[in-house]
C-alpha cells in the first residue's frame, strides 16, 4: 500500500489488528514465559521446593496460555493469507511447542494425584515439556525474523535464537521466584537470575547483531541517518535495564533493598524494549520481504465484524488478568487439590 491515510478503514483496521496481535503475543512471552522458565528450573529444587515453585504460578500458569490463543487467533481472522504461510512454514517447531504445553498440562495435574514414588518422572516430565515449547518458540521467532530463509545460515540462527530463549525465560521465572518466595529457595533464585541474566544479554546481542544480516532493508531501518540517532535510546534503555536487573538483584541479596518486585519489572521491561525491536524492525511485514500486513488482511468488511468483538474481548482477557494478580499477590502458599 503506497499511502497511509490513516483515516481509511483499510488501513487503519489491519494496522489495529498488527498492534493487538503483538500484544496479545508480547502477553504471552511475559506471562507464560516466567512459567516456562520456572518448569526448567523445577530440577533443580528440592522436593519441598519444587512444591513451592509449582505453588508460585499455580494460580496463574493456565490462564496466561489465554494470549498465544488470542495471538493466534487474530492471525488467523484478520491476517488469514498470512496465517496460512506462516503456519506452514512453523509446522514442525509449533508442533513440538503444543507437544511440550500439552506434556506440562498433564505433568502439572499428575504430579500432585500419583503416589509418591511417581513424582519425580511427573516432575522430570513437567521440565521436558517446558524446554521442548521453549526451545520451539525460540526457533518460530528465529524463522520469523529471517523470513524463512531456507539456507544453512537462516536455520542456525533459528536455532541459535532457540538456544537462547530459554534462557530469557529462566530469567522470568528466577525473578518471578524472587517476588514470590523466600528463604532458600530465594536465595537460589538469586543465583539463577544472575546467571541467566548474562545469558540472556547474550541472546539479545545475537539476535540485535544478526537481524540486520539477513535483511538490508533492516539494516537501513536501523542503522541509516537520523534514524540510528532517534533509536539509540532502545539499546541504551536496555542496556541500563540490564545493570539494573543485576544491581538490585545484588542489594536484595544482601538484604539492603525490599523491592522484590523490582528484577521482575526489570526484566518485563527487558522483554517489552527487544520485542520492540523485532516489530520495528518488521514492519509492514508479516513475512519479512513478502507479505505486508496490508496484503494479507482480511476484507475490511470482515474486518470491522472482528474488531467489534476485539474491543470488548481484549479489555476483558486484560480485566480478569489484573484482577487474578491481585487477588494472588503476595508470597505463595503451599498449593492443595481437592
Amino acid at each position: 500500500m503506497n499511502t497511509m491515510d490513516l483515516t481509511q478503514a483499510a488501513v487503519w483496521l489491519p494496522l489495529f489488528f498488527f498492534v493487538a496481535m503483538g500484544i496479545a503475543m508480547l502477553s504471552y512471552v511475559v506471562l507464560d514465559g516466567y512459567d516456562l522458565g520456572i518448569g526448567m528450573l523445577l530440577n533443580r529444587g528440592t522436593d519441598a521446593e519444587k512444591d513451592m515453585m509449582i505453588a508460585s504460578i499455580g494460580p496463574f500458569w493456565d490462564a496466561n496460555e489465554t494470549w498465544i490463543v488470542l495471538g493466534v487467533g487474530l492471525l488467523l481472522v484478520a491476517f488469514p493469507l498470512a496465517h496460512g504461510v506462516i503456519l506452514t512454514e512453523l509446522y514442525l517447531p509449533v508442533a513440538a511447542m503444543l507437544l511440550g504445553l500439552i506434556l506440562r498440562g498433564v505433568s502439572f495435574d499428575f504430579r500432585v494425584k500419583v503416589n509418591i514414588e511417581q513424582k519425580p518422572l511427573w516432575n522430570l516430565l513437567f521440565y521436558i515439556g517446558s524446554l521442548v515449547a521453549s526451545v520451539s518458540q525460540g526457533i518460530m521467532i528465529g524463522r520469523l525474523i529471517v523470513g524463512f530463509d531456507s539456507g544453512a545460515l537462516g536455520w542456525l540462527f533459528s536455532v541459535l535464537v532457540g538456544l537462547c530463549l530459554p534462557a530469557g525465560y529462566v530469567l522470568l521465572g528466577s525473578t518471578w521466584l524472587i517476588l514470590k518466595t523466600e528463604g532458600d529457595l530465594q536465595k537460589k533464585a538469586f543465583r539463577w537470575a544472575k546467571i541467566s541474566l548474562w545469558l540472556t544479554g547474550f541472546g539479545i546481542a545475537l539476535v540485535s547483531i544478526a537481524t540486520p544480516y539477513f535483511s538490508p532493508e533492516i539494516m537501513h531501518k536501523w542503522f541509516a541517518w537520523p534514524q540510528i540517532i532517534w533509536l539509540s535510546p532502545v539499546p541504551v534503555a536496555t542496556g541500563l535495564f540490564f545493570m539494573l536487573t543485576y544491581r538490585i538483584i545484588g542489594t536484595l541479596e544482601e538484604g539492603k533493598s525490599k523491592k522484590e518486585w523490582l528484577p521482575f519489572a526489570s526484566v518485563v521491561a527487558i522483554f517489552w524494549l527487544s520485542f520492540f525491536g523485532i516489530a520495528y524492525s518488521i514492519f509492514p511485514y508479516l513475512i519479512i520481504g513478502k507479505m505486508t500486513l496490508w496484503q494479507a488482511a482480511a476484507a475490511t468488511e470482515s474486518l470491522w465484524v472482528i474488531f467489534w468483538g476485539a474491543i470488548v474481548v481484549l479489555p476483558t482477557i486484560l480485566g480478569y488478568t489484573l484482577f487474578s494478580y491481585r487477588i494472588f499477590k503476595g508470597k505463595a502458599t503451599a498449593l492443595t487439590y481437592y
